[in-house]
């Protein structure tokens, strides 16, 4: 056998006895271990705290690209800016009858989207405005609090009480499925929108919200709706929630009522006589 042949064969049972002592030595792949949120003192994750979600939903929560805003004298300080959605599958399932409306709507958003007279935001578009709020956890109940307009909401986890009547930000009753609050909405009116492009619901609107953490400063929130009256189906949105970190964080004053008086009442000042 010439020295090439030996050499050879000397390299490749070299391989196989590193290959073997590789495949020996490597350890075995575990799978990923869950997200442990801290806990309250009840053992429930706590979720107390500053959140907001970084994304342009509030202008559109479907797919959208950059355009001129609704007044063009204030150039591009009020452009909307591009954005994905965060509606699953990017589809939104009106019947015929209500998505002419919802066309009818994006025509006249800048003197018919609720969040320009200061209405209460509802849900779910109070949590992905682009404001901080804050979640105040117990065991009977939840409280959040939204910057916009000054909102609250209270969660109910003992689901006894029922809603008094309909309102902006609905009746919302909790419960916990492992990790994930839930949070059941109900008793709406139909005064508020789902964004700025006139995307819309009626009186008969549920929401179920689910809140999971699955870092220490992100939840994942994830939201279903129905609505007999303007949708043909049940659908979805997700998005991630970021807790706010800096020192001293907290939630700032905005009342916009007094932003809106002249829009809303100029017309019934009575001018003098001349």
């Amino acid at each position: 056998m010439s020295n090439r042949a030996t050499l050879s064969l000397f390299a490749a049972a070299a391989a196989i006895v590193i290959a073997g002592l590789w495949l020996t030595a490597a350890p075995t792949s575990a799978p990923a271990q869950a997200y442990q949120p801290a806990r309250t003192a009840d053992g429930k994750p706590d979720l107390n705290g500053i959140w907001q979600a970084l994304n342009t939903a509030n202008w559109d929560i479907q797919d959208h690209p950059a355009k001129q805003g609704a007044v063009t004298s204030l150039g591009a300080a009020f452009s909307v800016p591009a954005g994905k959605g965060v509606v699953e599958g990017n589809e939104i399932p009106y019947l015929p009858e209500a998505a002419a409306k919802k066309r009818e709507n994006a025509a006249n958003w800048l003197t018919s989207d609720p969040e320009i007279k200061c209405y209460l935001p509802g849900v779910p578009r109070a949590t992905y405005m682009p404001y901080p709020f804050q979640i105040f956890q117990t065991p009977q109940a939840i409280l959040i609090a939204y910057e916009f307009a000054n909102a609250t909401r209270t969660i109910q986890m003992d689901g006894k009480e029922e809603s008094p009547s309909d309102t902006w930000m609905g009746w919302s009753s909790g419960r916990w499925e492992g990790d994930t609050l839930v949070v059941d909405v109900t008793n709406f009116n139909d005064q508020t929108w789902l964004d700025r492009a006139g995307n819309f619901h009626s009186d008969a609107l549920h929401v179920v919200e689910r809140y999971t953490p699955v870092a220490p400063n992100v939840i994942d929130y994830e939201v279903t709706i129905e609505d007999a009256k303007v949708f043909s189906r049940t659908w979805k949105m997700r998005m991630p929630l970021y807790r706010r970190l800096e020192q001293n964080a907290q939630l700032q004053e905005y009342n916009c009522v007094e932003f809106t008086e002249e829009l809303l009442y100029g017309h019934l000042v009575k001018q003098p006589s001349k």
